[in-house]
């Protein structure tokens, strides 16, 4: 089974506490709700200190044409990317030494927060060696599902060629898209929740080369994976594409749908595989929000601490869509693991959607 042999993160340059965006949205909404002080409570029962931008807080008190903000998502997504593969193909932590970008067969590149043709891995390509005959895989539109459906696209790819070697690259600068005349509860939702950010994880088929280059003796392997789509919910989670930009659509059902829906879908995937929720000993969450957590606990019937990684990147993170999750599994991959545990790793995003990847630690061959 293809195995996941290293990880990095890059979080951008300017971090802001929850206090400062707090201060912020109070300017900024006071006039369009009469019970702001009410509204503002999702900033301090969000569960998050801090957060990093790839702007300043200068950045978002003038108005931005949807064009400088894409031209500026282009800019930085590529350059934060690059930093985040070197990060990832020179993780002394993971690989013994550095992995050569001509090793690498694929690119899955995982986006939803800007708009690129040709699409980002090509401009990536064109600041790190890798081969000219790489393969480009861009996904767009799966939002916080994004990062672990990148991994499962390089699994089923590494099965297909097990002898070659992929990289998830996960990219989103939120905070781009940030309207400052929309002044929604969605709107004010997202302002106190997302975040940028940028996740590599290198994913190798059980044939490559380069597992041999592996550090830790125990490595995750990937068993198994599932999307789930939930008919006619579109209007769940997503963008709402105006002339001003992405507009975000949050709908505040999603702690509700996730009780309701997502564990019989857990369920029946850990069935297939023969096991249950007992026996999964590293819950890998994409960290919605504080609600959506607190729903992964009572729909599945875990103990909190089963989430409390989820929840320390949430706190000094945000929501950063796509490459959260794989914030997550890299703090997962830094602790020792014995040989056979499970891990599951989940996320949820617009359609609406569900991605689901069953790990196994297991010892080099």
């Amino acid at each position: 089974m293809p195995s996941i042999i290293s990880i990095s993160t890059y979080s951008p340059p300017h971090t802001l506490n929850q206090q400062t965006t707090t201060e912020f949205a109070r300017e900024l909404f006071s006039e369009s709700y009469e019970d702001i002080e009410r509204m503002l409570k999702v900033f301090a029962n969000g569960q998050i200190d801090e957060r990093q931008f790839a702007v300043p807080m200068q950045w978002f008190e003038g108005d931005h044409s949807l064009k400088q903000k894409n031209d500026l998502y282009i800019e930085l997504a590529t350059a934060f990317s690059v930093e985040a593969i070197r990060r990832c193909l020179h993780n002394e932590q993971f690989v013994k030494e550095k992995v050569e970008e001509v090793e690498i067969n694929a690119i899955i590149l995982v986006s939803s927060s800007g708009m690129s043709t040709p699409s980002l891995d090509a401009r990536i390509m064109n600041h790190l060696p890798f081969s000219p005959h790489t393969k480009r895989i861009p996904l767009w539109g799966l939002g916080c599902a994004g990062g672990s459906a990148g991994i499962s696209r390089a699994y089923e790819y590494c099965k297909a060629f097990p002898s070659e070697n992929v990289l998830v690259v996960c990219v989103e600068l939120c905070s781009l898209t940030f309207q400052r005349n929309d002044h929604t509860k969605s709107n004010l939702v997202g302002t106190s929740l997302f975040a940028d950010g940028v996740a590599c994880a290198l994913v190798a088929g059980e044939e490559s080369s380069l597992l041999k280059q592996a550090t830790n003796q125990v490595r995750p392997k990937i068993l198994s994976t599932q999307s789930t789509l939930m008919p006619h919910s579109e209007d769940v989670m997503g963008w709402d594409v105006k002339d001003s930009g992405l507009h975000v659509v949050f709908s505040r059902d999603i702690p509700t749908i996730i009780k309701n829906w997502l564990g019989p879908n857990v369920e029946s995937f850990l069935s297939k595989n023969q096991i249950n929720t007992n026996d999964i000993s590293s819950f890998i969450a994409h960290p919605g929000g504080k609600k959506v957590l607190d729903a992964y606990i009572e729909t599945l019937r875990l103990d909190p601490d089963m989430v409390e990684i989820s929840k320390e990147v949430l706190r000094a993170h945000g929501n950063m869509s796509s490459p959260t999750v794989l914030y997550v599994l890299e703090q997962f991959m830094q602790q020792e693991h014995a040989a056979g545990e499970y891990g599951l790793m989940a996320a949820l995003g617009p359609g609406f959607c569900s991605e689901l990847v069953l790990l196994q630690w297991k010892e080099l061959n």
